[in-house]
């Protein structure tokens, strides 16, 4: 038996290994055609009982008590593998713009149209993808992945507003901070890490950031918190360690996060999360008559709430001076 690629259950072939990790795919695997399944111990006599097409000798499976964490292990060795056998670059490419002022270790990779400024350091083992800008004075980590399109340290979002006749303008708050990343950190394409205005934002060791997220200056991620794509942190708030939160959710300002908490998808987080647990805070998707109905009913919860309490007061008199009549 040669593998010759890895594949999802439903498209592996003779030469394909796959894996099992959630019970919602357990119906593709009698019928998966890969040589080899990565299962968990219970799963063990499904996947040798496999009927796979082209294979001499029957399928083949690996038991581990955590098949994901195998599977990823298992994609870092191909992927070593690909590299190895690619034709060696240059580790700065010759389209990239480094200061001569900025440190960049021997180690790190620079890669095509990338930008590091006056004052950047670049850690150990790096790896800059196409068109990451690192401003100037930004710190980041040993073994860290930036991705397309990173933009570590633009000036944050800071204007204080100026009101003469009638009208406002805005008075640029100069952003004097800067980025701080650990080490172990991913961040996904097109992701952008505001400076801090006077302290610097901090992205803490092992963090995982998906595409498009905006992390606004002066906020800290704590060591290993993850978070998927389109999520927007505001100013200045602090999010805990080992934290999940979902794509599109929002982080209002000034906010703290506990660690180990959890937030849904889409949800917006207004106040700060003390105890740590899981969080939701969407309004349920509706036709758009119907939710309109329930938003203006939304609207009136308070203006329900005072007469509700006015009744129960009213009602609880009233039962009050019967039992003094009776006695």
């Amino acid at each position: 038996m040669q593998i010759e690629r890895l594949a999802p259950l439903e498209s592996a072939d003779a030469q394909s290994l796959s894996f099992l990790s959630s019970a919602k795919y357990r119906a593709q695997l009698a019928t998966s055609q890969a040589a080899c399944v990565i299962v968990a111990p219970a799963l063990r006599d499904e996947a040798m009982a496999r009927s796979v097409h082209g294979l001499s000798g029957g399928p083949a499976c690996i038991v581990t008590p955590d098949p994901y964490l195998y599977f990823a292990r298992l994609t870092q060795l191909w992927q070593r593998a690909r590299r190895a056998t690619a034709p060696a670059g240059p580790r700065i490419h010759p389209s990239a713009v480094v200061d001569a002022l900025a440190q960049v270790d021997p180690s790190a990779v620079i890669g095509p149209l990338c930008v590091v400024e006056r004052g950047a350091k670049i850690g150990a083992h790096t790896w800059l993808k196409s068109r990451v800008t690192v401003g100037e004075d930004c710190v980041i980590g040993a073994r860290c992945i930036l991705h397309s399109g990173v933009v570590i340290g633009a000036d944050g979002f800071g204007f204080a507003p100026v009101r003469a006749d009638a009208e406002t303008r805005w008075e640029k708050i100069e952003q004097l901070g800067a980025v701080r990343i650990g080490d172990d950190v991913e961040i996904g394409a097109n992701t952008c890490i505001d400076r801090g205005a006077l302290a610097d934002t901090v992205i803490e060791d092992g963090v995982k950031l998906d595409n498009l997220i905006q992390i606004a200056h002066n906020v800290r991620v704590g060591r290993n918190t993850a978070m998927a794509a389109c999520v927007g942190v505001a100013g200045s708030a602090i999010i805990g360690a080992n934290c999940t939160i979902g794509g599109g959710a929002g982080i209002a300002g000034h906010l703290t996060l506990a660690d180990n908490v959890h937030v849904s998808a889409f949800s917006l987080v207004s106040r700060s999360l003390h105890k740590p647990g899981h969080y939701t805070g969407a309004f349920p998707l509706d036709d758009h008559a119907s939710w309109e109905r329930n938003a203006a009913t939304l609207k009136q919860l308070a203006g329900l709430r005072e007469r509700l309490r006015a009744l129960e007061k009213a009602h609880g008199s009233e039962s009050s001076d019967k039992a003094i009549d009776k006695n």
